[in-house]
C-alpha cells in the first residue's frame, strides 16, 4: 500500500508531513471491506467476503477512521454485520446476510438484538418546518421507507418481536418503538405477534409510556392495535388517562392543547374517568391540583366525579385548594364548589389545604369554611340532583327540554363567584 500522508492531526503530537503507517493487517482489511460492502449494499461482495468471515462474528472497525490506524491509540469498536446493516437501514445487505445464515437474535454487549438496535436507531420524522417537496423531506422519506423495509425483512425472517432487552428495565420491542419509532412501526410489530399490553420492569405498557409523554399519534395507534386503555400500572395503580392528565396539567400553550387532545382521545375510547389509583386519586384529583381549566372542563364533560375521596380523605377540590395559584381563578373555584357536595375542606387528619392557609387568602378561607358548614336548601338539593343525573355532557340537551329560566337556575353558579370575590 506504500506510505500514507496523515492529515488532520494538528495538536495531536504527530508529524503531519512525514509520519506514515504500515499497511493494514489482513484481518483489518477484510473487516473494512465487509463494512464498506454492507454500507454500499454490494451483495455480491458481501457473499464473497462471508467465505472468509463467519456471518455472526463481529467485525472490528476504528471509531474515527474506518480504513487504517492513523493514530497508535485509536479506539476500536466491534459490531456484528447484521447489526451494522440494521442500524444504517441497509435493506439489501440485511436480506443478504439473513439469507447467508445471520442470526437476528444475536445480541450486542448491551443485551440488544438486531430488532432492538434498529428501533433505537429509527430515523427521525420530518420536522414540521420542512415544506412538502423539499429535498430534505424527500431524503428523510426515503430513509423512513428503507427503515420500514428492513423491519419487515427482519420480521419475515423470524425476529422475536417479544424479546426483551437485557437491562434493568427489560423493555420489549414495542416499548422501544413507542419511544423511538412511528405509528407504522407499532402496527407492523403487532401484526407480527408483538404483545400490545406487555409491561416492562416498571409495570408500564407501551400505552402508559405514550400517554405519559402525550404522544397522541402513538396513543391512537396503540388503541387501534388493541391496547387496554384502562389497564393500571401495577406499582401505582395509575391508568393511561391519569398519566396523561398529570403530564398535561404542567403544560401550557400548544403543549397543553396537545395534552387535551390526547386526554380526549383516551376518554372517547373508553377510559374510565373515575378510576382510582392505589392512593385513591383519580384523574380529576390530578387535574384539580394542576388547575388547568380546560382539562377540568373536559373531565367534567365525561362525568368525572368531584366528590370522590382519596384514602386520606382528600377530595378533588381539596387538591385544587392546595396551590395558591389556583385560588386566584375564582370562576373555576366557584364551578368546582357548585359540583361539590358535601363540601369537605379537610382530610382525614382534619388538616385544611395548604393554599387557603396562607394569610392572603384568610377571607376566602372563612367563606369556604362557612359554606362547608351550611346545609343545602331543598331547592339546591333538587338542582344538584338534576345535574348529577344529566351531567355536563347532556346539559345542552336538557336546555331544550326545560324553560330557560329554570335551566339557568339549575346550571348558574355565578352567584358563588360573587360570594368568593
Amino acid at each position: 500500500m506504500g506510505n500514507i500522508t496523515r492529515r488532520g492531526t494538528r495538536g495531536l503530537g504527530v508529524d503531519s508531513t512525514s509520519a506514515s503507517v504500515e499497511e493494514a493487517p489482513p484481518e483489518e482489511a477484510l473487516h473494512k471491506k465487509l463494512y464498506d460492502a454492507i454500507l454500499r449494499e454490494d451483495c455480491a461482495a458481501i457473499q464473497v467476503l462471508l467465505k472468509s468471515h463467519p456471518v455472526n462474528q463481529p467485525i472490528t472497525i476504528l471509531a474515527n477512521s474506518l480504513s487504517y490506524r492513523l493514530l497508535l491509540n485509536q479506539q476500536t469498536q466491534s459490531i456484528v454485520p447484521i447489526h451494522l446493516a440494521a442500524e444504517y437501514c441497509k435493506a439489501q445487505s440485511l436480506l443478504c446476510l439473513l439469507e447467508h445464515g445471520a442470526d437476528p437474535e444475536v445480541r450486542d454487549t448491551r443485551g440488544l438484538t438486531t430488532l432492538h438496535l434498529m428501533l433505537l436507531h429509527w430515523p427521525i420524522t420530518s420536522p414540521t418546518e420542512i415544506k412538502p417537496g423539499d429535498r430534505v423531506q424527500r431524503i428523510l422519506t426515503d430513509i423512513q421507507k428503507n427503515a420500514v423495509m428492513c423491519l419487515r425483512i427482519l420480521c419475515e425472517h423470524g425476529a422475536q418481536v417479544n424479546a426483551r432487552v437485557d437491562n434493568s428495565n427489560r423493555p420489549s420491542a414495542l416499548h422501544l418503538a413507542t419511544t423511538y419509532g412511528t405509528h407504522l412501526v407499532l402496527s407492523i410489530l403487532v401484526q407480527n405477534g408483538a404483545l400490545v399490553n406487555a409491561t416492562n420492569e416498571s409495570s408500564m405498557t407501551p400505552l402508559h409510556m405514550a400517554a405519559d409523554v402525550l404522544n397522541k399519534e402513538m396513543v391512537e395507534a396503540l388503541v387501534a392495535c388493541g391496547a387496554n386503555v384502562n389497564r393500571a400500572v401495577s406499582s401505582t395503580g395509575s391508568t393511561a388517562l391519569k398519566l396523561a392528565v398529570c403530564t398535561a396539567s404542567s403544560k401550557a400553550g400548544r403543549l397543553l392543547a396537545a395534552g387535551v387532545s390526547c386526554i380526549r382521545l383516551l376518554l372517547l375510547h373508553g377510559a374510565q374517568v373515575n378510576a382510582q389509583d392505589h392512593e385513591g386519586q383519580t384523574a380529576m384529583h390530578e387535574a384539580c391540583f394542576g388547575g388547568r381549566e380546560v382539562i377540568i372542563n373536559l373531565l367534567l364533560e365525561f362525568e368525572a366525579n368531584v366528590n370522590i375521596l382519596t384514602r386520606n380523605g382528600e377530595s378533588p377540590i381539596y387538591m385544587y385548594l392546595q396551590r395558591s395559584a389556583n385560588l386566584r381563578d375564582v370562576a373555576l373555584l366557584a364551578r368546582l364548589l357548585y359540583c361539590s357536595y358535601p363540601l369537605r375542606l379537610t382530610n382525614n387528619q382534619g388538616i385544611l389545604p395548604a393554599g387557603i392557609m396562607l394569610q392572603e387568602f384568610h377571607l376566602l378561607r372563612e367563606t369556604l369554611v362557612k359554606l362547608s358548614q351550611k346545609p343545602l336548601s331543598l331547592e339546591d338539593i333538587c338542582k344538584r340532583h338534576i345535574r348529577n343525573i344529566y351531567g355536563e355532557k347532556h346539559k345542552h340537551h336538557l336546555r331544550g327540554l326545560l324553560p330557560v329560566k329554570i335551566w339557568s337556575s339549575v346550571y348558574n353558579y355565578y352567584d358563588l363567584v360573587c360570594l368568593l370575590q
